[in-house]
């Protein structure tokens, strides 16, 4: 049995005895296959949906899409780039992020770290970036004072900032869990001197191999200088579905080591190229089934990376011209009407691998269902007395009859007194 999951006997028992057990068991894994996710209990908030962008107000217009929360990561706003020589500071392109972020009314998540190369603890060591960026500061003051200049200059205008990005890959950070611990602790104790109405974020882990990372961490005391514990849940090749069980590996992680009653946000995810799947149709399916997932499986927050990124990225939101909408970025919009506002009433996987997700928005309801196998048919309960059916990347048309074909690209079914999407 993994640690993250609940296996029972037979079926889950009654509908009683399954809600008993989700309140303990966010995750169950039933003998005959089926998964049963107990998502939060409050609406789905417009929050949920963050996004990065590049090259916003220049090359990339503003999305046609809402945009709630944007994460300023590859955006030249990282520390080398504000202040790349001591005391040179330059806050002229934060400072046009933030004009057009208060103009879109989206919050903002400033992720803080890499280190200039003047500051950095070992200036020519290789980085993803330029040498000497993944290294730890040589002088913790120079942090300190960082940390200080920028939270003066950003306050009430950053809601949120991260202590630094994959601190588990050695591409982003080659120092040690302890001297992160440091710096987590210095930048929380400034930040919330200066703004204590900001949300501090922990250093984000990412993939599967983040877990140990996390969990050392937080046993260090790193969680008690933090408001949100931050992860990266990529997951490619697989499908969105492999998010589950690391979200609850990250999730069990922060319950044994003292952070389970903070929230857990999503700051960076997609799917990397080589493409793992054949149609961008699919890759529409994919970017909609990880929100919902997400949700269900209790992340608040999830940032998508990035709208107008052509070439790690190989679910594109865009086209070349960072404007015109491709299927996935027609879904962002898409699954936020579908989402926002209502309260998602369980979220389960039967034993052929098709998902059904409840929502509730008023009293009227709906279900997202999809099959992430395949096309098959799907036998539609009477009890739901579905009216209509609407893909996510089609119209809205009448339920005939007591089943319908679903397949990988979830479809929403609604009931007769639920009104129009």
């Amino acid at each position: 049995m993994h640690k993250h999951n609940v296996i029972l006997s037979g079926r889950c028992f009654t509908r009683l005895a399954l809600l008993t057990l989700l309140l303990a068991f966010p995750l169950l894994v039933c003998a005959d296959g089926t998964i049963h996710l107990a998502p939060p209990q409050q609406p789905v908030p417009a929050t949920l949906f963050g996004m990065h962008f590049h090259h916003v107000g220049g090359v990339t217009p503003w999305p046609s899409v809402p945009i709630a929360e944007w994460r300023l990561w590859d955006t030249h706003v990282a520390w080398p780039d504000l202040e790349p020589k001591k005391g040179q500071w330059h806050l002229e392109t934060l400072d046009a992020y933030l004009t057009l972020a208060a103009q879109h009314h989206a919050a903002v998540l400033l992720p803080l770290g890499l280190s200039p190369q003047w500051a950095s603890a070992r200036p020519m060591e290789h980085s993803v970036y330029q040498p000497g960026f993944a290294a730890e500061p040589r002088d913790i003051d120079d942090w300190r004072n960082y940390v200080t200049v920028v939270a003066r200059h950003c306050k009430g205008r950053v809601q949120a900032y991260e202590i630094w990005n994959e601190p588990n890959s050695k591409e982003f950070w080659t120092g040690s869990v302890s001297q992160m611990v440091a710096l987590t602790r210095a930048a929380s104790t400034i930040i919330r001197s200066i703004d204590p109405q900001a949300i501090i974020v922990s250093p984000s882990a990412t993939t599967s191999a983040g877990v140990p990372w996390l969990s050392q961490f937080l046993q260090m005391g790193g969680g008690q200088y933090v408001d949100v514990i931050g992860y990266h849940f990529y997951v490619g090749p697989q499908p969105p579905e492999a998010m589950i069980p690391l979200i609850q590996s990250v999730k069990q992680t922060m319950r044994e080591n003292g952070a389970g009653d903070k929230p857990l946000w999503n700051t960076e995810f997609s799917w990397p190229a080589p493409k793992p799947f054949p149609s961008e149709d699919l890759a529409a399916a994919y970017l909609a089934r990880a929100y919902i997932l997400n949700w269900a499986a209790g992340v608040q927050r999830a940032y998508w990376y990035a709208w107008d990124n052509h070439t790690f990225v190989a679910t594109q939101t865009t086209r070349a011209d960072n404007q015109t909408l491709t299927p996935a970025g027609q879904a962002y919009g898409i699954i936020q009407k579908w989402l926002v506002g209502a309260r998602m009433d369980g979220c389960n996987e039967e034993s052929d691998h098709t998902w059904t997700c409840q929502l509730i928005r008023g009293g009227a309801r709906s279900w997202i269902v999809w099959n992430t196998e395949g096309t098959t048919a799907f036998s539609i309960p009477a009890s739901w007395r579905a009216e209509s059916m609407t893909p996510l990347l089609g119209q809205a048309h009448a339920v005939r009859g007591s089943s319908a074909e679903v397949g990988q690209v979830p479809e929403l079914l609604t009931a007769a007194s639920a009104g129009s999407y």
